[in-house]
C-alpha cells in the first residue's frame, strides 16, 4: 500500500536513527538536496585539479594542457575523491551499476548492453523516492529496454523518476545538437534522427541550434527553480548526465553567457525555435578562445616554430570547458537561491577518456593525457579505464580542500545517498555508505560489509599502441577481463581463458601507472590465490554476458574458520523498514542463535527486519539450488554474492529459487528478511544438490562463531 507523504517522513526518521553507525557524523536537519553529475567519456586526466594543472606548472611546450577552473573551485571548497573508480569501462553498464548501486558482478547490464533495460529492482531514484524527494533525471539514459517509444519499459518515469528530459536511446547521446545534422559527423544520415523527450513526449522539434550541454544546463536549472516555488520544503534528487565530450566532438554556437545562476549564464527560454538563451549562431562553430590560437612544440625542439593544437583538440578542450562553464553555472543558481549549503553537488564521469571522434580526423587522448597519470583509456580495466576524477562539494558539512584517497566506486552512491536520506540501503546493494568519509573526520574506513571493488568487462579490442603507455601493454588484447581493488592493491587479468589463470597485481597507490608486477614475486603466490577466490565469490553468472569462469566451483573459504558453534547468529531490528534492509549498520534491538534460518525470532504483529549469519557448509563439491520461501521479501548472499534477491517486486508466497556452484566446504552466509507486522511471518529455506532431493537445510549444515 502505498504510504502518505507524512509516513514516508516518519519512516526515513525512524529508519535514520536506526541505521546511524557509530562514528558516523550526525545527519543535518533537514537532509540535503543531491545533484549527481555524470559527464561522458571524461578522462581522470581532464580535470585542472587532477591533472591538467600540473601540466600547465611543468613549463613543458611539449605538453599542451587545458582548464577546468570552475570546477577547480568546486574541488578546493570540497573534496577530491582520487581513488574513484566507474563500474565498467564504457557507459551503460557503468550508468546502471550507479543507478542500481550494484557492481557488475550482479548488475543486469553488462559489456556492450546499450539500450538494455535497467531490471525492475531498487534505484537510486526509487530510494529517494520512498524517502519524500523528489527526483528528476536529465540527460542522457541508454537503459531503457526494447519496445516502441514513447512506451520503454524501462523509461525513467519507470525507474524511480518523476521527471525525465533528455535523449533515451544510447544513440542520441553520440549527437550534440539534437535537431541539426553535424557538418562533419561519419554515418550521420545512417543513424537517422536525434531524438530528446520530455517524459513520454517527443520534444526534438523545438530544439533549434540547442547544443545539448547548453540545453541539460539550462533545463536542470529551471527545474530547480520551478521545485523551489512549488515545494520548498521538499528535498530533491537530480541526475543529470551530459552526453559530452563523448562521441562527436561539435562545438557550441556561442560563447557561454556570462555570470550565471538567476541572472546569467544559459537560461530556460521554454520557446520553440528558441528553447534556450544559446540557441543562437551557428551549430558546431565556437571554439574557446584560451585554444582558438593555441599552440605547442610538436617536435620538442624549441628552435623550430611551434605548430598549432589539432582541430579535434581544440573541440576537446571547448567541450570539456564548457562542462566547466556549466556546472559553474549550476553552483551559482544554488547559491542565489540560497541552497547551496543544504545542497550536495557530485561530479565525476562514466568511464575513461575515448579515443574516437566520429569526425573525419579522429582523436585520440594521448594529446592532453586525457588518462592522466595512468595506463588505458575506454574498454581496459587498466586504472585509466576505470579510475575517474570525481568531487563532492557540500559547503559547511565537507571540509574544504579534503582529498580523499580510499577506493570507492560508482555503486557506493546509492548506499550513501540512502544513508542521507535517512534510509539504510537495499540488502543487494554491493556498496558502502561515504558519508563518513565524506563529512566525518578520517578515510573511509567503512568498507566492511563490501572490503573490496569488483570489476568484469569483456571487448574484442586492444589497448592502443601508445608510446607513453607500458611496452607489454601496447597493443595487447583486451577480451575478457577482470580487475579487484583490494586496499593498495588492484589485481587485473586480461584475456581470461580459465578461473586459474593468474592475475597481475600493482600497489596502485604508490605505482598508479602499474609498473611493477607484485604477482611476479614467488613470495606473493598466496595474494594470488586469493584474489581468484575473491574473482569467484564476487559475481553472478549471466547467461546475456557469458564469462569463461562461469561454470568453476565458487571456492570454499581456505583455511576453513576454527572453533565453530553449531547454528547460526541472528539479530533483530525494529522498524517498518521499505525494504529488505542492508543491516550493517543498523541497531540491534535482539540477538541471538538459532538451529537453521526460520521466523521465530521475528516479533509477531509488529514490523522489524532479521538477520543470520554464519557459514553453510556444502558437503561436497558441484551444483546447489536454493528455494527461498518469504512472506514480505528477504536477501540471501553467499561470500560476497547475492543469491537470491526476493525482495522488490516480491509477492508473497512466491518461492524464488537461484543455483550456485559451490566448492565442498564452508561458504560465508547472510539471509535478511523483513516482516510487515503480520500474527505469522513465513522465512523457510531448502536446497538440493549432489546426491540429495530437495529438503530443508539440515541443522548440521550452519555453524557461526560462537560468540555472535
Amino acid at each position: 500500500m502505498k504510504k502518505s507523504p507524512a509516513a514516508v517522513l516518519a519512516l526515513a526518521a525512524t529508519a535514520a536513527a536506526a541505521s546511524a553507525a557509530p562514528g558516523d557524523a550526525p545527519l543535518p536537519p533537514p537532509r540535503p538536496n543531491i545533484i549527481f553529475i555524470l559527464a561522458d567519456d571524461l578522462g581522470y586526466g581532464d580535470l585542472g585539479s587532477f591533472f591538467q594543472n600540473a601540466r600547465r606548472d611543468s613549463g613543458d611546450r611539449a605538453a599542451p594542457w587545458h582548464a577546468t577552473p570552475k570546477l577547480d573551485r568546486m574541488a578546493a571548497g570540497g573534496a577530491r575523491l582520487t581513488h574513484h573508480y566507474c563500474a565498467a569501462p564504457v557507459c551503460a553498464p557503468s550508468r546502471a551499476s550507479f543507478l542500481s548501486g550494484r557492481s557488475q558482478g550482479h548488475a543486469n547490464v553488462r559489456d556492450n548492453q546499450f539500450d538494455k533495460a535497467l531490471d525492475a529492482n531498487h534505484t537510486v531514484g526509487t530510494i529517494l523516492q520512498r524517502a519524500g524527494y523528489a527526483t528528476a533525471a536529465i540527460g542522457k539514459w541508454g537503459l531503457q529496454g526494447d519496445g516502441e517509444a514513447p512506451g520503454w519499459p524501462a523509461h525513467p518515469l519507470n525507474r524511480g523518476f518523476d521527471y525525465y528530459y533528455g535523449c533515451i536511446r544510447h544513440i542520441d547521446g553520440h549527437e550534440h545538437y539534437p535537431k541539426e545534422q553535424p557538418r562533419f559527423a561519419k554515418k550521420a544520415a545512417a543513424r537517422g534522427p536525434v531524438r530528446l523527450w520530455e517524459n513520454h513526449a517527443d520534444v526534438t522539434a523545438a530544439l533549434d541550434k540547442c547544443y545539448t550541454t547548453d540545453l541539460y544546463t539550462a533545463r536542470a536549472k529551471r527545474w530547480i527553480v520551478d521545485h523551489k516555488k512549488s515545494a520548498p520544503g521538499k528535498p530533491f534528487f537530480i541526475y543529470l548526465a551530459y552526453d559530452t565530450p563523448h562521441a562527436v566532438l561539435e562545438l557550441p554556437a556561442q560563447p557561454y553567457p556570462d555570470g550565471g545562476g538567476l541572472r546569467g549564464g544559459v537560461q530556460w527560454l521554454g520557446t520553440p525555435g528558441r528553447m534556450i538563451n544559446t540557441a543562437l549562431g551557428e551549430p558546431d562553430s565556437w571554439t574557446h578562445p584560451d585554444y582558438a590560437n593555441a599552440t605547442y612544440d610538436h617536435d620538442r625542439n624549441p628552435a623550430t616554430p611551434e605548430i598549432p593544437w589539432p582541430e579535434v583538440n581544440k573541440r576537446h578542450a571547448t567541450s570539456v570547458r564548457r562542462i566547466d562553464d556549466a556546472v559553474g553555472d549550476l553552483l551559482q543558481t544554488l547559491d542565489d537561491l540560497g541552497i547551496a549549503q543544504s545542497t550536495l553537488v557530485v561530479f565525476t564521469s562514466d568511464n575513461g577518456p575515448a579515443a574516437e571522434s566520429y569526425l573525419e580526423d579522429e582523436y585520440t587522448p594521448e594529446f592532453f593525457s586525457s588518462f592522466g597519470p595512468f595506463d588505458g583509456l575506454k574498454r581496459d580495466t587498466l586504472e585509466g579505464g576505470l579510475r575517474v576524477p570525481a568531487i563532492a562539494l557540500w559547503p559547511g558539512r565537507i571540509a574544504a580542500g579534503r582529498e580523499l584517497a580510499a577506493p570507492c566506486a560508482m555503486w557506493d552512491w546509492l548506499p550513501t545517498f540512502a544513508n542521507l536520506a535517512g534510509l539504510p540501503p537495499p540488502a543487494n546493494t554491493d556498496g558502502v555508505s561515504l558519508v563518513p568519509a565524506l563529512v566525518g573526520g578520517g578515510e573511509n574506513d567503512a568498507r566492511q560489509r563490501s572490503p573490496y571493488l569488483y570489476f568484469e568487462y569483456n571487448y574484442k579490442g586492444r589497448t592502443p599502441p601508445y608510446t607513453t603507455f607500458e611496452p607489454g601493454r601496447r597493443g595487447r588484447f583486451r577480451g575478457q577481463m577482470q580487475a579487484i581493488r583490494l586496499g593498495d592493491l588492484m589485481a587485473l587479468r586480461y584475456d581470461i581463458k580459465d578461473a586459474r589463470d593468474d592475475f597481475e597485481i600493482y600497489d596502485v597507490a604508490h605505482d598508479p601507472k602499474q609498473t611493477r608486477d607484485l604477482s611476479l614475486d614467488p613470495a606473493r603466490a598466496a595474494l594470488q590465490a586469493h584474489f581468484k577466490m575473491l574473482a569467484l565469490q564476487s559475481r553472478r553468472p549471466d547467461s546475456s554476458a557469458p564469462r569463461p569462469y562461469d561454470d568453476a566451483l565458487v571456492p570454499a573459504l581456505d583455511p576453513p574458520p576454527v572453533n565453530l558453534a553449531p547454528g547460526l547468529a541472528w539479530r533483530c531490528f525494529e522498524g517498518a523498514f521499505p525494504w529488505v534492509p542492508d543491516a550493517t549498520a543498523l541497531k540491534t534491538a535482539r540477538a541471538g542463535r538459532a538451529a537453521v534460518p526460520d521466523s521465530a525470532p521475528l516479533p509477531r504483529g509488529r514490523a522489524a527486519a532479521l538477520e543470520f549469519h554464519g557459514y553453510l557448509r556444502a558437503p561436497a563439491g558441484g551444483e546447489y539450488t536454493f528455494a527461498l520461501d518469504t512472506d514480505a521479501g528477504a536477501v540471501l548472499r553467499l561470500h560476497h554474492a547475492t543469491l537470491i534477491d526476493a525482495d522488490f517486486g516480491h509477492a508473497p508466497g512466491a518461492e524464488k529459487t537461484a543455483s550456485a556452484r559451490l566448492q565442498a566446504g564452508l561458504h560465508p552466509f547472510t539471509l535478511t528478511c523483513r516482516a510487515d507486522g503480520g500474527d505469522e511471518p513465513r522465512l523457510a529455506l531448502r536446497w538440493h544438490g549432489p546426491g540429495f532431493d530437495w529438503q530443508p537445510i539440515p541443522a548440521d549444515a550452519f555453524s557461526s562463531a560462537p560468540e555472535e
